[in-house]
């Protein structure tokens, strides 16, 4: 940790409005899909979203954890959305970008990026999730249930990918199991869609989700320069295109434009903050209406890099034999049929870091360590998302083992999705004392 205090040069991202504006049509097109002519599909971030791109170049999706994130942002209209799900006898304790996503369904009200709230949930023609998460399938099946009142059930296709990740060479019992079902499934959504499937477009999604998730993991060990080019709360609004929609061209390019301009803030010395002396990383998804935590740290001269949910839910990462962790690169050729897209997206994805996590937490713990070394991280702020079991699950197991790493820990709870389980004030105070007991004075009010 630096001694001296200084002030490092700032400046806004030049592509800032263009992220921006890409996630805002990005809520319009899917609720103005079938205005278009399109189709409208609904399902995870993680869904294989490449598959349903071979039905055609008009088909938008809504992926749920960010529409639920992006709910939990907008903190009045996520109230409503809580009332809404208790009232229908939900727990709280369910995931919380769930009972977000149930509650404006429930409400019959469909939130754009700007905060704007329709009236009208726009009901996708079909839903196309896979289940990792013990949530993820029944979050649908409940969705179907909810989207009666519109008479007419909206079919839905699961894919199990249960049979866990891969740190190394991928296991063929695993790929083929999981390219089965997407087969499978390129079959029914033929069927229910009435769509002929287009190999070629399939091919081309593949090829952008691949190139998308390599470029975000590139933008992030750009994080290793001193200062910091970006900040963990900005890389919240870009990270986001790739839970969008990474099987697009307009996301590959946004990601290459983004990597460009980072570049070139290394080479500048542009820092994400003026005042960097302590550099810290968080673990699992923030409190999504309570952001300004990071603004906070900032007076002190903190930096939060990252987290292992901004840099693993897309960047695509692996291990070189010296135990460093690097962007996966690209493979050599593009998939020419379907046969070779549906084996070169299920070999890619199984080898997402965030899919590891569910399973054992030293994984998670050593991509947390190695973190730690390579971009010279001072500690580490474990989030206990109560809204969260999946990227929750072994965390007490996480601290440990930082602790045995000697890397300084900041424990603190909240929930990623319902603001009434964070307590802000608390939280602040928690921090503070944590940050004193590092050296840090506040710089600022």
């Amino acid at each position: 940790m630096t001694t001296q205090v200084r002030e490092y040069p700032t400046e806004r991202l030049k592509c800032w409005n263009d992220g921006k504006n890409l996630r805002k049509k990005y809520y319009e097109n899917y609720l103005h899909a079938h205005e278009k002519g399109g189709l409208r599909w609904a399902g995870g971030a993680w869904s294989f979203s490449s598959i349903p791109a071979g039905l055609g170049e008009d088909v938008y999706c809504l992926t749920g954890e960010p529409y639920g994130a992006t709910v939990a942002f907008f903190k009045d209209f996520a109230a409503q959305c809580h009332d809404a799900v208790e009232a229908a006898g939900f727990p709280r304790t369910l995931c919380a970008y769930m009972r977000n996503y149930w509650g404006s369904v429930l409400l019959d009200k469909y939130i754009l990026a700007d905060g704007t709230v329709v009236d009208g949930y726009p009901t996708p023609d079909f839903i196309w999730q896979d289940h990792i998460c013990c949530s993820h399938s029944k979050w649908y099946q409940i969705v179907k249930w909810l989207e009666k009142k519109h008479e007419k059930e909206v079919p839905m296709y699961g894919v199990d990918v249960s049979v866990g990740y891969s740190t190394g060479s991928v296991e063929d019992y695993k790929v083929n199991y999981i390219v089965d079902q997407l087969d499978d499934g390129i079959e029914w959504m033929e069927k229910v869609t009435g769509r002929t499937y287009n190999d070629k477009l399939l091919c081309d999604a593949v090829w952008n989700e691949i190139k998308a998730t390599s470029l975000w993991a590139k933008i992030c060990a750009l994080n290793q320069a001193v200062p910091a080019p970006l900040d963990e709360k900005s890389m919240y609004s870009l990270y986001v295109m790739g839970t969008l929609m990474k099987h697009r061209p307009e996301c590959v390019a946004f990601y290459e434009k983004l990597l460009d301009e980072v570049e070139d803030r290394v080479r500048r010395g542009i820092a994400a903050t003026p005042y960097e002396r302590f550099r810290v990383i968080t673990d699992t998804q923030p409190p999504w209406g309570f952001l300004k935590i990071f603004r906070e740290m900032e007076k002190y001269g903190a930096v939060s890099l990252g987290s292992l949910y901004t840099f693993g839910l897309i960047g695509m990462w692996e291990y070189k034999p010296d135990g460093t962790l690097v962007p996966r690169a690209v493979p050599p050729e593009k998939p020419q049929t379907k046969e070779e897209a549906l084996r070169m997206i299920v070999e890619w994805t199984l080898r997402r870091p965030e899919w590891a996590h569910f399973y054992v937490p030293e994984v998670k713990t050593q991509m947390m360590v190695s973190i730690v070394k390579q971009w010279k991280v001072d500690a580490v702020l474990l989030h206990y998302n109560r809204g969260c079991e999946g990227l929750s699950l072994h965390i007490a197991e996480n601290r440990l083992g930082l602790i045995q790493a000697d890397i300084p820990v900041f424990p603190f709870e909240g929930n990623m999705g319902d603001e009434r389980d964070f307590d802000f004030t608390g939280t602040l105070s928690r921090l503070t004392t944590f940050f004193e007991s590092m050296g840090l004075k506040k710089l600022k009010e």
